[in-house]
């Protein structure tokens, strides 16, 4: 089946695109549905039919190009072929696109979001089994993935790491961010000294990344951030995510994980790997700032990228011991436009959203509807946050900068040189970022509040 040019309007799927997964599967395509979430990659069931009748549900992982480069489908693809057959359950891939980036798999029933779980059994049957995998998949040899990985030093493979998110970072043509700058330097500094075990590492693995169905867990998801490293690596991505979707008691998922591996784990490892973790998220961010997509999760990714610069603040104060106060709430002015904002959620929360019947129109909507939240605050709140980011900027500078943006370039300069040190600008970045935390904090919601579980 070819897609007409309203169905191409109306689905943003082509002709060409339609007619490989028909070959793929040696069929016909009956139908596509673009889903909800998915993250920076579009997520589509697909409907096929064989010569003989028989019925195939598909999933379309799909990436029209238009976002950062450095994590590809096809680069996702090597990492499900390679765990094809393996005791780690993925979809089965039925093709990978040879130009577009586009991977066709089988549908794997089950639910996404761990939070819809209620039964406390069944969530610690799943949290459990989940990790047991996660063992599993770190005993798998990572050959598998890279001849060479037989010969890897762990700490090579980490360094390897650091410099390219440091690439990604400096070649992106957003402003300099203090924030990385002081992580990146911190992580390459403090480097863990054990030389393995290398393993297969997912990256952006736990809760909202798998799926479960009956109190199992049925695939594993999203490997765009795989590559060879420490499964401590891995743990500290369980536990930023559990901040997300709560996870469970965290201490007993890592017991859960020690049993299944043999491994005795260190929590200092997974602490210095949470920092690390973070950091790749905030340069995502960053680099996704100077590459917009109008059409993207907007709203959804203002508020993870607020929530995450809060965690990679908490996360590196906790490795390093750094104590954190937090500043005097902002005083808000009120807004000229704060009846256009209250008019605008007010009709996408009460006729909007009721009126939909589909999921991904729903979810868009109240990504708009965050997003005129944090404007209406950001406007509110513009004049206090600039003259607090001034006084900040001051004091740890030595003279106050003629404008926010200067200062935090200049600070970005001094963090490479190495010439404010931690102690003095992990505090100020705090205050920087519980104030970026208040004035999204209507877009928030819950993940206002939402902090690292402890690890022991």
């Amino acid at each position: 089946m070819s897609a007409s040019p309203q169905e191409k309007a109306a689905t943003g799927l082509g002709p060409a695109l339609v007619d490989w997964m028909a070959g793929a599967v040696d069929g016909k395509i009956v139908s596509y549905d673009r889903r909800p979430g998915g993250g920076r990659r579009e997520a589509w069931f697909v409907d096929a039919e064989t010569a003989d009748g028989t019925r195939l549900e598909l999933f379309l992982r799909y990436d029209r190009g238009k976002g950062d480069e450095s994590f590809t489908l096809h680069d996702e693809a090597r990492f499900f072929l390679a765990l094809q057959d393996t005791p780690v359950p993925v979809p089965r891939i039925h093709a990978v696109h040879p130009v577009e980036q586009a991977i066709l798999a089988e549908r794997v029933p089950g639910q996404t979001w761990f939070s819809q779980l209620r039964d406390e059994d069944q969530r610690v049957r799943v949290a459990a089994e989940f990790m047991g995998i996660l063992a599993a998949l770190h005993a798998i040899d990572p050959r598998r993935v890279d001849p060479a990985a037989a010969d890897a030093d762990l700490r090579d493979l980490v360094n390897a790491e650091i410099d390219r998110w440091e690439a990604l970072y400096r070649t992106s043509p957003s402003p300099a961010d203090p924030l990385v700058d002081l992580g990146l330097a911190w992580v390459r500094a403090n480097v863990p000294g054990a030389s393995g075990p290398v393993v297969i590492v997912q990256g952006d693995t736990g809760p909202g990344n798998f799926l479960y169905e009956d109190g199992r867990v049925t695939a594993v998801l999203d490997w765009e951030l795989a590559h060879l490293g420490d499964p401590h690596d891995d743990l500290a991505w369980v536990t930023l995510r559990a901040v997300q979707e709560p996870f469970t008691h965290i201490p007993d998922r890592l017991a859960d994980y020690a049993a299944a591996s043999g491994r005795t784990l260190d929590l200092d490892r997974i602490r210095y790997y949470r920092v690390l973790a973070e950091l790749r998220i905030l340069i995502l961010a960053h680099r996704g700032a100077a590459h917009p997509d109008p059409l993207g999760e907007v709203g959804n990714g203002l508020v993870y990228t607020t929530l995450h610069r809060r965690l990679f603040v908490e996360a590196l104060a906790d490795a390093t011991g750094t104590p954190l106060e937090s500043p005097a709430p902002l005083e808000a002015s009120p807004g000229a436009n704060d009846r256009f904002y209250d008019a605008a959620i007010a009709q996408i929360k009460e006729i909007i959203v009721p009126r939909s019947a589909d999921p991904f129109v729903v979810l868009r909507s109240k990504g708009l509807a965050r997003i005129l939240k944090y404007l209406r605050e950001s406007e509110r709140l513009a004049d206090a946050k600039g003259r607090a980011e001034l006084d900040d900027l001051e004091s740890v500078l030595g003279s106050r900068p003629d404008s926010v943006a200067a200062g935090r370039a200049r600070l970005s300069e001094a963090l490479r040189a190495g010439t404010v040190p931690l102690p003095t600008a992990l505090p100020v970045l705090h205050r920087w970022v519980l104030r970026e935390v208040q004035v999204c904090l209507p877009a928030m919601g819950r993940l206002a509040d939402r902090h690292y579980d402890p690890l022991s």
